[in-house]
């Protein structure tokens, strides 16, 4: 088993404890360990054999002992004892927005729901709201969770369908008669989730006999053949593939109608015909001539128009701009020169401050924010100002013992329930920087959310709103708020917002980034990392940045560290 797929057991194994009711601390161990193993930088097996699990934080004699059972044999009696003790319908419950353990435990105890369907007649009939405690509000709010929930298992998010599409191309490649395997659809567009993998084979051999040597593939099934091109798969890990065959002359055709979403290539599509081409699914046509695209720059050329990045292939607007001249150059990940918000083993990050350091330097990066937990956050070891002086003089001596990257003091200071941010202003200004972010009371209303972050902006040590819409893909929506206030006060004030490169957040949405960075807002990327691996978590942000239309010039970390630190003191008192 991969380390995705032993973070996910150790996970289900905790949801299973919690509705069992079992000690907590043993809950929040296995929650932990899951987040652990998922941030490994080597697989399981090669972290049991090099000792470096047992040296993971978070990882104890007890996790290690599953993991080497699911190593070994693929599979926990733990989990598998807990199915048959927990109907599994009450851990899909979990996953439904302010329905917690308790109430959970209530639904099942009173009512015998074992099941979503059970749980959503039970709404619907009016049953729910009888309970004690619950009512019509809390029987509407589990129907739109329910809704929520069942949407979210059409999906994948970004690093899952990424670590998929790419175990699948390298497999496809191996193909007897195919040159090349290129991965398309929302995976290549930086879609923040993803319904469906689609990959483009290069061969000169007949897409037929392509297809009968599948069967070489382990552990992929076919679903179904659309046509004597296509083909849909089932992959090892669940996820709908759908597979095009393109000889190399019509490989820029294939390939730009196998990236592009519905609404781009319903646009390009007609765009064509108004130039006297069509455009279908194996070709590019000049009334009866053949035209070549053995790239999809030569595509786009033949159309008259600039070659559109992958990422903007989403139909808003992108085909008229490519008519009228190049566009911007896109943010690249080597334009960044500074890491920011990450976690150390102070609050609930893994590593240690210069463990963490010294790998965002092999990573490329000039300068590291160091952002653990503030007071407030007791769930994830936030700090007391001791801590923070004792984490300051750390600093000072990593410092002092590393060259070519510099730590930065910072922190993810809580937005309190009344917009205040958590320590008080003589502590603030000890930091080089500021990120502050909501982490509890979300069932607020939009004004009362939009109140309690634009007074979050009045503090002069506020220097980046972090994860702004709190929403977490797949599994919890954004709360209400009026982003346009919350971009005109960010423009006005000079506070940056960020797009926090966490897969699991990828917030804010590519989707307003125009909007905020024409009304002047700087954007941020953070990493959010909690481990070594979290540092790779940047390329999502770059990739959403990319999907925005942002350029170097729009990213506050783009700046070397003094221009960073100019940016974070400029609104401070004097």
């Amino acid at each position: 088993m991969d380390r995705t797929a032993v973070a996910r057991v150790l996970d289900q194994i905790a949801s299973y404890l919690e509705l069992k009711g079992e000690n907590p601390f043993r809950v929040r161990a296995f929650h932990a360990a899951s987040k652990a193993v998922a941030g490994l930088a080597a697989e399981p097996a090669d972290a049991l054999a090099d000792g470096s699990l047992a040296a993971t934080k978070g990882v104890g004699q007890g996790t290690i002992a599953i993991v080497e059972e699911l190593v070994r044999v693929g599979r926990s009696e733990l989990l598998e004892q807990l199915r048959e003790d927990v109907p599994a319908g009450l851990v899909e419950m979990l996953g439904i927005s302010g329905l917690g353990v308790s109430r959970i435990r209530t639904i099942h105890e009173k009512l015998g729901i074992e099941s979503l369907t059970e749980l959503e007649t039970a709404a619907r009939e009016g049953k729910l709201a009888a309970l004690p405690g619950f009512g019509a509000k809390t029987a509407e709010n589990v129907l739109k969770g329910i809704a929520f929930l069942r949407r979210a298992q059409e999906f994948r998010l970004s690093h899952h369908a990424l670590e998929e599409a790419e175990l699948l191309r390298a497999a496809l490649e191996r193909l007897p008669g195919v040159d090349r395997a290129l991965v398309a659809g929302e995976v290549r567009r930086r879609c923040e989730v993803v319904r469906e993998l689609v990959l483009v084979l290069v061969a000169d051999v007949p897409a037929a006999d392509v297809f009968r040597s599948l069967a070489l593939v382990p552990g992929v099934e076919e679903v179904a053949g659309a046509d004597e091109r296509r083909v849909t798969l089932r992959t090892p890990g669940g996820m709908s593939a759908r597979i095009v065959v393109t000889p190399p002359v019509n490989l820029g055709a294939v390939f730009v109608q196998a990236t592009g979403s519905e609404a781009h290539l319903a646009q390009l599509s007609d765009h064509a015909v108004e130039k006297g081409f069509s455009l279908n699914a194996v070709a590019l046509w000049h009334g009866s001539e053949f035209v070549p695209t053995p790239d999809e720059a030569a595509l786009y050329r033949a159309l008259g128009l600039r070659e559109v990045p992958p990422e903007l292939r989403e139909g808003t607007g992108e085909v008229t701009r490519a008519a009228s001249g190049p566009f911007p150059r896109l943010l690249e990940p080597a334009d960044l020169t500074g890491f920011l918000h990450c976690h150390s083993s102070y609050s609930d990050g893994a590593v240690g401050i210069e463990e963490m350091a010294v790998a965002c330097r092999e990573a490329g990066y000039a300068y590291m924010g160091l952002t653990d937990h503030s007071k407030a956050a007791a769930y994830a070891g936030g700090l007391s100002v001791d801590d923070l002086h004792r984490q300051w003089a750390e600093i000072d001596a990593v410092n002092a013992r590393l060259s070519g990257i510099v730590v930065l003091k910072g922190i993810e200071s809580d937005i309190l329930a009344d917009g205040s941010l958590d320590y008080d202003d003589a502590t603030l200004a000890g930091f080089d920087f500021v990120i502050a972010s909501i982490h509890s009371r979300f069932a607020m209303t939009e004004d009362e959310m939009t109140a309690r972050v634009l007074r979050a902006m009045e503090s002069p040590y506020l220097t980046i709103l972090g994860h702004p819409t709190g929403r977490l893909l797949l599994s919890r929506q954004a709360y209400p708020l009026d982003l346009d206030r919350v971009f005109a006060k960010a423009a006005q004030a000079k506070i940056a917002i960020e797009i926090n490169a966490d897969p699991h957040r990828l917030d804010l949405d590519w989707r307003v980034l125009r909007r905020a960075r024409d009304r002047g807002v700087m954007i941020s990327i953070g990493s959010d990392a909690h481990n070594r691996a979290g540092i790779g978590n940047m390329a999502f942000g770059v990739g959403i940045a990319r999907k925005g239309g942002l350029t170097r010039e729009d990213i506050l970390n783009c700046r070397p560290a003094n221009e960073f630190l100019t940016f974070a003191r400029a609104r401070r008192p004097r």
